[in-house]
C-alpha cells in the first residue's frame, strides 16, 4: 500500500512519467522531478503552467489553493496572471461555507493581481472534506538562453521552514495546540498563511537572474534541496544551522514529533544564484522585506546531496510523505 501523500521520485519516473508518450515541438519544459512548471513556446512569449492540489488543509483551503500554484510560476520568474479552480467539495457542505472559500480565493488572488478565469464547482460524494485543484498560467518573454545552475553557485532561501505546515495545523488542530502553545503562539502560527506567496521574490529573482528556483511545499526544505539538485543533476551542501526556523514552529514540531526541515513551506523560494549576484540578490529582498539565508552551495553531484550539522555530514535522503500527513491522521 502507497503511503499518504505526493509519489515519490521513483514512482513519478517509473509509472507517471513513463507512460506520458507523446511530445509536441511546442512544448519547452516538460514533467520531471524538481519541475514546477510546464513551459510552452507561443513565439515571442513563453506559457508558463502549474497544477497543485490542496488536500491536506480544511479552513484555509480557498487562500492556500490560489498560493501554492501561484509560487510555481514564481519559480520561473515572472507573475502569474490567471488561475482555474476545481472544488470538490462533500455532500453536506453549506452555501456558508462555500461564500468561504471563495471569499478566502478571491481576496488572495486579488492581493496578487491575478484573475481567477474558471473551473469548476461541486458536491460530490467522492471526498470526505473539500479539495481544491488549482492551475495557474503565466507569460514571460521567451528566452533564447538560460542559465544552468553549476558548482560553486549559491543556495539561497526565502523566509522560514515549516511557515505553511505551522499555519494549517495552527487552524486545524487548535484545540489540541492548547496544551503546549499559548494564545498569541497559536496567532503567531496562523499568521504564517499570510506569508504563503512566493510572487514577489520569484519575480525579483527573475530580474536580477538566477540559475534555478524551486517553492517549498511537499517534504519540505529539505526535499525541495533534493528536488532541485536532481533537476540539475548537481549535488549540494546545506548548512542546516543556517535554515531559519521559527521558535513557535519548533514547538510546533516538537509537539508532534515532526521534522521541520521536511515539513511543507509554501511561502518559502529556493534560489540557486551565482555567487556574483549573491550580495545584489540579498540587498534587493532586504529592500523588499522579505528575508532572505544563504544556507549551502551547489557541488558538483559526485560530492551528494549532503546536510551539516555541527560539523558532521549527512546524505539529504529523496523527499517522502510530508510530515504534515503525520498530524493529520492522528
Amino acid at each position: 500500500m502507497l503511503k499518504v501523500g505526493k509519489l515519490d521520485s521513483t514512482l513519478l519516473e517509473n509509472i507517471v512519467f513513463k507512460n506520458i508518450k507523446h511530445k509536441r515541438k511546442e512544448v519547452l519544459q516538460r514533467p520531471g522531478i524538481g519541475e514546477d512548471c510546464a513551459v510552452i513556446d507561443f513565439g515571442e512569449y513563453e506559457c508558463v503552467m502549474s497544477t497543485d492540489p490542496i488536500t491536506a488543509a480544511v479552513n484555509q483551503i480557498g487562500r492556500l489553493a490560489i498560493h501554492i500554484s501561484c509560487n510555481d510560476i514564481a519559480s520561473n520568474g515572472i507573475e502569474p496572471l490567471g488561475i482555474m479552480l476545481a472544488v470538490m467539495l462533500p455532500v453536506g457542505t453549506t452555501e456558508e461555507e462555500i461564500n468561504e472559500i471563495m471569499k478566502q480565493a478571491g481576496e488572495a488572488a486579488a492581493a496578487l493581481g491575478v484573475e481567477i478565469i474558471g473551473g469548476h464547482t461541486e458536491i460530490t460524494h467522492a471526498v470526505n472534506q473539500p479539495v481544491i485543484v488549482s492551475t495557474a498560467i503565466g507569460r514571460g518573454a521567451a528566452q533564447k538562453e538560460k542559465r544552468q545552475a553549476k558548482p560553486g553557485d549559491l543556495i539561497l532561501m526565502t523566509k522560514m521552514a515549516g511557515l505553511e505546515g505551522s499555519g494549517i495545523i495552527a487552524y486545524d488542530y487548535e484545540k489540541a495546540l492548547r496544551e503546549t502553545l499559548t494564545s498569541a503562539e497559536i496567532e503567531e502560527a496562523k499568521s504564517y498563511l499570510d506569508m504563503a506567496s512566493v510572487v514577489k521574490e520569484g519575480v525579483i529573482a527573475g530580474e536580477i537572474g538566477y540559475s534555478a528556483m524551486h517553492d517549498v511545499t511537499e517534504g519540505g526544505v529539505l526535499g525541495a534541496v533534493w528536488e532541485l539538485c536532481r533537476a540539475a543533476g548537481l549535488g549540494a551542501e546545506i548548512w542546516e544551522e543556517q535554515i531559519p526556523v521559527s521558535d513557535v514552529t519548533k514547538k510546533i514540531c516538537a509537539f508532534y514529533e515532526i521534522d521541520p526541515l521536511r515539513l511543507i513551506s509554501s511561502g518559502c523560494m529556493l534560489i540557486i544564484a551565482d555567487a556574483e549576484d549573491k550580495d545584489k540578490m540579498m540587498q534587493e529582498m532586504d529592500r523588499h522585506d522579505i528575508q532572505i539565508s544563504l544556507i549551502g552551495e551547489v557541488k558538483r553531484a559526485e560530492e551528494g546531496i549532503k546536510r551539516v550539522l555541527n560539523g558532521d555530514s549527512f546524505e539529504i535522503d529523496p523527499p517522502e510523505s510530508d510530515e504534515l500527513y503525520k498530524v493529520v491522521k492522528k
